[in-house]
């Protein structure tokens, strides 16, 4: 079986590399390291035949996750033809090398890790700090707001290779800008730095590299600290409060779209350029957010499921739904991304058989024609062009006309039917039919409110007006759009 054996070079002394990894390095011919950008780089690459290195990767991929996968790929292509190969990696194998946990999972080669002194045991050094002792907690620089939320102890974040990596951790976390932190930069090394500053001064103390990381004594709030305050807020108000205790996922139904509609309104009054209509969207935005929370406090309290259940399933869902970002799928445009969703997501309800399976019957009534009529235009049954929508209107029109002499349940029907004509045009336009009638309505109420104060400012009520009148108020207030 072909062979993989990597080694650590150790937190940058080199006297710091162990015998066990100098022997693979003189024994083993074909030589790969991940980066010569170490200071123990030259104890590999000036063995004899040298070693390919993988730093071109970095400037030529657009994600880490891809660097690491090319890494993996060459490696394992390398293995299989010269039967064993070397890979070097700066300080521990087992200390933040994701091409070496990529490695590890084949089950078609036999890789071997030689152990090796990390960045850690300098750390240690330099703090004078047992990390068990008081309970250090381990985490990736890059993953610092999801890694650290919930938590205020102490952290020791590695990965902190460069000031934009610093300065999104800082970011991350609101109200802790005096709180003590320490930089280690080159530890081990002649010049080795020991910076202590402060939380909002994190990323222009240093100029960061590989061979930096921080240390966090503690913080007075953690990442994503406001989100875990007010699911707290949301469980004490089921607990503590008379209403909230009596209410059930069906009896909130009505706040869950009320605040919904609300939402949208204060999205319909943004105007471009213009932030005064920001805090009006935060605050319903707050309202829709507590409403998600109410209805999954319910069901934590029934065991049933929590929130953490429902950011996890809408975050894979988000993952397995977007290869042409997380995987290797190409996309060319936007057409392309909804025919992928589309399609996967019919992967993932296989019961789904049915044209309409999936169809939102709750949805309001403009929304749901649409959704019906496109699945029904998926099946080839659909007018081929809009031409045959615009007679279908024309046709439906005159039958509301000749129902209005007959009966009130066959005028209901023949409205609805002019309805569902006309989110046909809509649809063979290309244009969102609630939109669209949401903006009538609007435009309408402008006008009939410019109506009113015209007719105020002549001393009259639109209410004692003649129709004549009116018409010409509303001529003058169309002016106004």
């Amino acid at each position: 079986m072909a062979r993989i054996v990597v080694v650590g070079l150790g937190p940058g002394d080199p006297a710091r590399v162990t015998t066990g990894t100098l022997d693979h390095i003189s024994r083993t011919t074909k030589r790969f390291i991940r980066t010569i950008r170490h200071p123990s780089a030259h104890l590999v690459l000036h063995a004899e035949d040298g070693a390919e290195s993988f730093d071109h990767l970095y400037d030529s991929s657009n994600t880490f996750d891809e660097v690491y996968s090319a890494i993996t790929e060459r490696l394992v292509s390398a293995a299989r033809q010269f039967g064993e190969v070397l890979y070097a990696v700066p300080g521990s194998p087992l200390v933040l090398e994701k091409t070496v946990r990529n490695l590890l999972a084949l089950t078609d080669i036999d890789v071997h890790v030689e152990p090796a002194i990390s960045f850690l045991d300098d750390a240690w050094r330099a703090l004078a700090i047992d990390p068990v002792e008081i309970g250090v907690r381990l985490i990736d620089g890059h993953d610092f707001a999801a890694a650290s939320a919930g938590y205020t102890g102490p952290m020791l974040v590695a990965h902190t290779h460069a000031n934009w990596v610093l300065s999104d951790i800082k970011l991350s976390v609101d109200d802790v800008d005096d709180t003590p932190v320490t930089l280690l930069h080159h530890l081990g090394l002649d010049d080795e730095c020991v910076v202590h500053t402060t939380w909002s001064d994190i990323d222009r103390a240093v100029d960061a590299d590989h061979l930096t990381c921080l240390w966090i004594p503690g913080l007075a709030s953690s990442a994503g600290h406001e989100l875990v305050r007010f699911h707290q807020l949301a469980r004490t108000l089921r607990e503590q409060c008379p209403w909230d205790k009596e209410q059930t996922h069906k009896s909130l139904v009505t706040y869950l779209l009320e605040e919904t509609y609300e939402v949208v309104d204060a999205i319909n009054s943004l105007r471009e350029g213009d932030t005064d209509g920001d805090d009006e969207l935060v605050e319903e935005l707050g309202d829709l957010l507590y409403q998600i929370e109410f209805h999954a406090v319910i069901a934590e309290q029934e065991g049933r499921f929590s929130m953490a259940d429902v950011a996890r399933r809408v975050h894979d869902k988000l993952v397995r739904r977007h290869p042409h970002v997380f995987a290797d799928t190409t996309v060319n445009d936007t057409t392309e991304v909804l025919k992928n969703w589309e399609q996967l997501k019919a992967e993932e309800k296989p019961h789904r058989t049915g044209l309409f399976d999936g169809v939102v019957e709750a949805a309001p009534s403009l929304s749901f024609a649409l959704k019906v009529q496109q699945r029904a235009s998926r099946a080839g049954f659909d007018w081929p062009n809009v031409d045959g929508a615009l007679d279908k209107v024309a046709e439906e029109a005159r039958e509301v006309a000749a129902a209005r002499d007959e009966d009130p349940e066959a005028t209901f029907t023949e409205i609805g039917d002019l309805f569902f004509a006309v989110v046909n045009i809509a649809r063979h336009l290309d244009i969102d039919p609630e939109a669209a009638l949401r903006g009538a309505v609007q435009k309408f109420r402008r006008r009939v409110e410019r109506v009113e104060q015209l007719a105020r400012n002549e001393g009259a009520s639109i209410g004692a007006m003649t129709l004549e009148e009116l018409d010409r108020l509303w001529e003058l207030a169309k002016q106004s759009d």
